[in-house]
């Protein structure tokens, strides 16, 4: 398909799950041949940044649902890239990145870096910065109105 025969979405939130959905695309072809999904590869990054937090913490950073939440960490625990363990509450946990996921994370750089080199070159230097400002700006609005996080 064409950049021509793409239509303009006049629905922000349509515009924004649609770049989404490309962008996340070509990191999972790059991504693939590593055994990684998109998905695992933002979790293994907010873990070694944040540390150790409660899987609700956890999704409130990622502004993602429960259920894909539990999902997704159970496949990570069972290749063992996340460590989990119990709080005062048997329903709570806590998560931090394994040695494995540590070692996951190297393994993915080069590959992570050689796809952000790419988007940063073909949206320019700019639209890099801008395009990061207005996620977060996104992000933190719908933060603010109690839709996420």
């Amino acid at each position: 398909m064409s950049a021509q025969t793409i239509p303009d979405l006049p629905c922000l939130c349509g515009s924004l799950r649609r770049a989404s959905r490309a962008l996340t695309q070509r990191y999972e072809k790059a991504l693939r041949p590593l055994g990684l999904r998109a998905t695992q590869l933002t979790i293994l990054q907010v873990l070694a940044r944040a540390g150790e937090v409660s899987q609700g913490e956890l999704g409130g950073m990622l502004a993602m649902d429960s259920t894909s939440l539990t999902r997704t960490l159970a496949i990570m625990r069972r290749q063992g890239w996340v460590r989990e363990r119990r709080g005062r509450d048997r329903r709570e946990r806590w998560l931090h990145l394994a040695q494995a996921g540590e070692n996951k994370l190297e393994r993915v750089a080069p590959v992570w870096e050689q796809v952000q080199g790419e988007l940063r070159s073909l949206l320019g230097p700019q639209g890099s910065r801008s395009l990061l400002q207005l996620t977060r700006e996104i992000v933190s609005l719908a933060a603010r109105e109690g839709d996420a996080l």
